[in-house]
């Protein structure tokens, strides 16, 4: 089920178990709220909801999921956001309960993806991301019709029909897409090599959303790209030349943002573009360093990093909008960093550090 990009107000559900750390949690639903914002909702209300045993049914227990249809119900909200992944049958327990929308966060994320993709190959990376999501929920699209159990034929009901039909159209939806993306790697493979033939280094720009990667590519480069504050503005890899004082020159590729509990068809889905930074010759890190979950972001860049088979990449890390952050502020430790560069891309500043850093990485 697609969410309809217009205006509407949302209850926001952050549940926590005994043993989390409280700023963990409210760091977390701060950023479900700017989530949740990036796709034209206005958060309501935001609670959460402890958790001392999971529920099949509802993930909280029935007397919690009955105090959060209530608070719904107060705040006159048509959506529920739950910062957390739900299961299928979860989703459809919520939705029977409220009588609304109930997401999670990872469907969250799969529409701001979706709602950002350019090219031909991102909007394909997205959509299977989206139909592999999709397709253990289908039945939420149909609950409206009669589904009968067995497997006689003319025993089935209208729903279950209809059920079927559709599984097999987005499995063949989902075969369709992959032949397609596997044509598209073909294209940017040849690029790849294009670039490996031309004997120049080649870095990857890798870091949490919203660090400020485009920015710092714009002002090494000097080339126009589309920035803007906020969370995942682009999707698309982009490779630019960056000249070094030296004379010599690296390329150096902008890639999309990392996020703390990146669904994982996500990461399936963008293995072509997060392979820029395993085929790279070393990585670039950018951290927002006015962020009070700088070291947060810094594990969740490092943890998707592992995933993909780039973790043992040379480094270079770039402490970006240093200019927000003060001095003596203890985020500012630079030394926990490898390689480290205060920048500021506003400013410039730090420029002049970076470029030295990358005249001495080894082809």
């Amino acid at each position: 089920m697609t969410i309809g990009l217009t205006p509407q107000r949302a209850l926001l559900v952050a549940p926590w178990y005994s043993g989390d750390p409280p700023d963990e949690t409210e760091a977390s639903l701060a950023e479900l709220r700017a989530l949740v914002e990036s796709i034209g909702f206005t958060p309501a209300a935001a609670l959460s909801a402890r958790i001392r045993k999971a529920s099949p049914r509802y993930l909280v227990g029935n007397g919690k999921a009955e105090e959060l249809r209530a608070a719904a119900e107060q705040a006159e909200a048509g959506l529920i956001v739950f910062d957390t992944e739900l299961s299928p049958s979860q989703q459809r327990n919520w939705e029977d309960l409220t009588g609304l929308c109930v997401i999670d966060r990872q469907e969250v994320i799969l529409e701001i993806f979706m709602d950002r993709a350019l090219t031909r190959e991102a909007q394909l990376q997205v959509d299977l991301a989206r139909m592999q999501y999709s397709l253990p929920r289908l039945t939420r699209a149909w609950a409206h019709l009669s589904r009968q159990r067995g497997g006689a034929r003319g025993t089935r009901g209208e729903g279950e029909t209809q059920l079927e039909i559709d599984r097999r159209r987005v499995m063949a939806r989902i075969i369709k897409t992959k032949d397609e993306l596997k044509k598209v790697r073909k294209q940017r493979a040849t690029q790849r090599t294009r670039r490996e033939n031309s004997s120049l280094p080649t870095g990857c720009i890798v870091g949490y959303t919203n660090a400020g990667k485009s920015s710092l590519l714009k002002a090494l480069s000097g080339a126009g790209l589309h920035i803007e504050n906020k969370l995942f503005a682009t999707l698309d890899s982009t490779t630019r030349r960056v000249h070094l004082p030296c004379g010599g020159e690296v390329l150096l590729t902008d890639t999309v943002g990392f996020i703390s509990r990146l669904p994982h068809e996500l990461i399936e889905a963008f293995k072509s573009t997060l392979e820029e930074a395993v085929l790279a010759d070393f990585l670039v890190h950018v951290l927002d360093a006015s962020s009070p979950r700088l070291r947060e972001h810094a594990l969740t860049t490092r943890k998707i990093l592992a995933e993909i088979g780039a973790a043992d990449k040379p480094v270079i890390t770039v402490l970006n909008k240093s200019d927000l952050c003060p001095e003596d502020s203890p985020v500012c430790a630079a030394g926990d960093y490898p390689n480290p560069v205060m920048f500021s891309a506003t400013r410039g500043t730090g420029t002049r550090e970076l470029l030295a850093l990358l005249e001495r990485i080894p082809k």
